[in-house]
């Protein structure tokens, strides 16, 4: 009789507990205030939504039979979930970036500018990037309260915060180990990492371009492409870093082999990015190009035609040292990593020390400058490189260069000559302007979004009306006055390829975004960025060709007679390319930027100057 008292008495106690957490629950739920009752949870999931005597009946069941309560799969599900989760930033990272924020400031004034120009200079602050309307800073959060009292009025109220937390939005840029889910890029087991040999359109779900890419896979990505398409695809050196590390680059081009043609000067394009070295999303936009279009030739007659009759030098990152950095210690790390006279300050802007207009004069002074340019012009090594190989190859090599983009971030503009002054037009200024706004439309027929149009030295000072600053933009397309700059912007790559080298045709791009995320742009931007500037890629090609003579002969001849207008008229080769690059396979229209984009329109016209009639450009013949 002793088992089975015990096992009533057990019996008992079970009904006893379960009787008692009814009841509880009960009580609980009727003391639930009526404005959270809602969090309670469905009867499917909640506990107390159940009847009393099912919950003494389960409990019963339970405590007999040792029956397994239902699992929570979803709970478990979300468990497993956490634990693939990044955890918070480490603590080096903490240290450096967990108390500093980016903010905007907007400047309306010339006085406005030059405070604000005198206080990042006095506080050493990090300037992210500026334009004709705003300035973005980034600075310690208890350095905020000195930088508004060395400011006027007018501006300690005129800024906005961009990013409150700045490590975890650094540490969210870094590649993740887990695999992604495959919502934005459709798994591909057959691709896995190895270029695509079918098409150029698949691009956007390779490997390569989920994330952003180390130099230490960059380079053996590049040794991959040359092996699979060793036809128009060569890897050489541009030359040797600062720490001793190749400036790797791509030549794409398919050379003629008819020897009774005349031997001229092979025309070259130079696309470039990474001379800033946290500028990240231009190394892989740099790379995106690179792919497609090696991809797409034999599949397309008009990228074919374009590496016929252009060789195409892709040079991912000019500052491998400062890349390397970027990935190793330091997100934020801009210049690259040389010596400097200071040994706490290391590093040189390899936008700012070029030869031409050096202006290395003011902040020579001061190594620790984000854009120190040196103590003349051509200190930082890679720079020197790169000009080095440029004259080389014109001296040497029977190269005629004819084209230079160079690819930074951010705000989404595209840049042309001149960078150092605003005083002085460059002798090309209208076919700069011309082809500029074409890239912009590219773009913005490709993706929808908006790259303004403006001289660099525009794009680094602010511009205001006649009557500010006394000093007049003459010989340029709108009398402005022009506002102190944020920092120099002479001894640029671009001024000095344009004339120097006298490439006609010299750009600096500026890329997404316009400073939600800035130099930390998600990874689900490199995709989107690089089809955007691929588009202005093709464009640019279709320009060259038309512009030296160079016709699509491929495109068959009923375009051009209807181009011409249909009555016998000869069709301009501008508009046989235009249209070829309305047609091309490499681009997407999007409906509605044709319907509802007419206030667009006008806000380009009011800021830049430039007509959009129906997106048909307003082209002006050349004389």
């Amino acid at each position: 009789m002793r088992p089975f008292s015990s096992s009533l008495s057990f019996f008992t106690l079970c009904i006893f507990l379960s009787l008692a957490s009814a009841v509880l629950l009960r009580s609980n739920d009727a003391r639930l205030p009526s404005h959270l009752a809602q969090y309670s949870g469905s009867s499917a999931q909640h506990p107390s939504s159940r009847r009393p005597w099912t919950i003494v009946r389960d409990t019963i069941i339970h405590c007999v039979w040792s029956v397994p309560k239902e699992r929570n799969i979803k709970q478990e599900e979300s468990s497993k979930k956490s634990v693939s989760i990044r955890s918070g930033p480490p603590a080096k990272l903490l240290a450096r970036y967990g108390g500093d924020v980016v903010l905007r400031f907007r400047v309306t004034s010339a006085e406005e500018a030059k405070a604000l120009a005198e206080a990042t200079t006095v506080l050493f602050l990090d300037i992210w990037e500026f334009n004709n309307e705003w300035v973005d800073l980034r600075l310690a959060k208890d350095v905020v309260p000195s930088l508004l009292g060395l400011l006027p009025t007018s501006l300690r109220h005129a800024h906005t915060p961009l990013m409150h937390d700045l490590a975890q939005t650094i540490y969210e840029s870094y590649p993740s180990s887990d695999i992604p889910d495959g919502s934005a890029f459709p798994p591909q087991e057959h691709r896995a990492f190895s270029p695509s040999i079918r098409t150029s359109t698949d691009t956007e779900s390779n490997v390569f371009f989920r994330d952003y890419q180390p130099l230490t896979v960059i380079v053996p990505w590049f040794r991959l492409l040359v092996s699979l398409f060793p036809t128009h695809v060569r890897l050489f050196n541009i030359g040797i870093t600062y720490e001793g590390r190749d400036i790797p680059a791509l030549r794409v081009g398919v050379h003629p082999t008819n020897s009774e043609k005349p031997s001229t000067p092979r025309k070259t394009i130079v696309i470039a990015g990474g001379s800033h070295a946290r500028e990240w999303i231009s190394t892989s936009t740099v790379n995106y190009v690179a792919y497609t279009l090696i991809t797409s030739y034999g599949k397309s007659r008009k990228f074919t035609k374009l590496l016929e009759e252009f060789d195409w030098v892709f040079i991912p990152t000019l500052n491998p040292d400062g890349y390397v950095y970027t990935w190793e210690s330091d997100r934020l790390w801009r210049k690259n990593r040389q010596q400097t006279s200071l040994r706490f300050c290391r590093g040189m802007d390899l936008d700012r020390g070029w030869g031409f207009e050096w202006d290395g004069e003011n902040s020579k002074g001061n190594p620790c400058s984000e854009s120190f340019p040196g103590e003349q012009p051509f200190q930082a090594v890679e720079s020197m490189r790169l000009a080095e190989w440029a004259k080389n190859e014109t001296e040497h090599n029977n190269v005629n260069f004819v084209g230079f983009l160079d690819l930074h971030s951010y705000s989404q503009q595209i840049l042309y000559p001149y960078s150092y002054s605003c005083t002085r037009a460059p002798p090309s200024l209208e076919n700069l302007e011309e082809l500029a706004v074409g890239l912009s439309k590219a773009i913005r027929l490709s993706s929808g979004e908006i790259y303004s149009v403006t001289s660099a030295c525009e794009g680094s000072v602010s511009v205001s009306s006649p009557s500010t600053s006394g000093a007049s933009t003459k010989n340029t397309k709108k009398d402005k006055g022009v506002y102190p700059r944020m920092e120099t912007g002479g001894g640029s790559a671009l001024d000095w390829f344009y004339h120097e080298m006298r490439v006609k045709y010299a750009y600096q791009l500026k890329l997404r975004d316009t400073g939600s995320y800035g130099f930390l742009l998600p990874k689900e931007n490199i995709v989107p960025t690089g089809k955007e500037i691929f588009s202005a890629v093709a464009y640019f090609g279709s320009f060259l060709l038309s512009d030296k003579g160079v016709e699509l002969k491929e495109e068959n001849e009923e375009e051009g007679r209807e181009l011409g207008g249909g009555g016998g008229g000869e069709a301009r080769p501008e508009d046989a390319m235009l249209k070829a690059f309305d047609l091309s396979d490499g681009l997407e229209e999007v409906p509605e930027l044709q319907a509802g984009s007419e206030h667009h329109h006008e806000e380009l016209n009011n800021e830049e100057g430039f007509s959009y009639v129906n997106w048909e450009l307003k082209r002006r013949r050349r004389r």
